[in-house]
């Protein structure tokens, strides 16, 4: 038994594998209850994940961090409303509101090869978090595949499928849609990127995508993801397909990721 701010603490036998994972393993016990440190860290984790969720992503403070970076971008919304309406109906997350789509129709004056989307989706701490640092990595690599580009469109209250819009808008071949994803106890900031190729409105299902998720600190890095992304996007343009049909045979090499950073 050991003593933790004055509390004795039965320590578990598993504590020796709390060093390879997060996740809540090994926490001891305080008579027959959990310890009052592992209880509070608990309701901590779990006020962070409904944060994530419940609080609106700053459309404008990002746009302001892109343009401070370079990079354009157009501000356009699904047909949810409002955040609770969002959250209550996942089928107007995948769907352009009419001015949007008329602001994406005034700016499609030419196809493009690729078009990259960033959507709040359940976790706006994860796009406030890591959507800037990755586009920086991203873009230049797209561009230096010649890749004609619209500006990044930054889609509030959107779910993955609000990009098959997009892309349909802009005529583009390759979507590209960076998305928070549901908030887990230990990773209440993982963003993901969904990759479609030839994305129809409507038409696209969940089969015709390809998904890299994890994104965070803890998780998949930077540079180990826009390295699995430029593969997927180098093989559906080979292959013309995306989704189940389109493996990830990325390995870990450590050189080819390194570049990359």
């Amino acid at each position: 038994m050991i003593m933790t701010d004055q509390q004795p603490i039965t320590p578990d036998p598993w504590q020796s594998l709390s060093q390879f994972t997060a996740a809540r393993i090994a926490l001891g016990r305080a008579g027959i209850s959990l310890p009052t440190r592992a209880c509070l860290d608990f309701q901590l984790a779990h006020a962070l994940a409904r944060d994530a969720v419940n609080i609106p992503l700053d459309f404008t403070e990002l746009a302001e961090r892109l343009a401070a970076n370079g990079i354009s971008s157009l501000s356009v919304q699904s047909q949810a409303e409002n955040q609770r309406l969002y959250l209550q109906r996942p089928d107007l997350g995948r769907l352009l509101n009419p001015a949007s789509q008329q602001c994406l129709t005034a700016h499609a004056l030419l196809d493009f090869d690729a078009v990259v989307v960033v959507a709040d989706g359940l976790s706006s701490t994860a796009i406030a978090h890591h959507a800037e640092p990755f586009l920086k990595l991203l873009l230049p690599e797209l561009q230096a595949r010649n890749y004609q580009l619209p500006p990044v469109c930054l889609a509030k209250y959107g779910r993955v499928a609000i990009g098959d819009a997009v892309a349909e808008s802009f005529a583009a071949r390759l979507c590209i849609v960076l998305i928070g994803e549901r908030p887990g106890l230990s990773s209440p900031d993982s963003m993901g990127i969904y990759f479609t190729y030839q994305a129809k409105s409507g038409i696209s299902t969940d089969a015709d995508r390809n998904c890299i998720s994890n994104i965070h600190a803890n998780g998949l890095s930077y540079a180990q993801a826009l390295y699995k992304l430029l593969f997927l996007i180098d093989t559906a343009e080979q292959l013309k397909l995306s989704g189940v049909n389109l493996k990830d045979e990325t390995s870990t090499a450590s050189e080819e990721i390194q570049g990359l950073k």
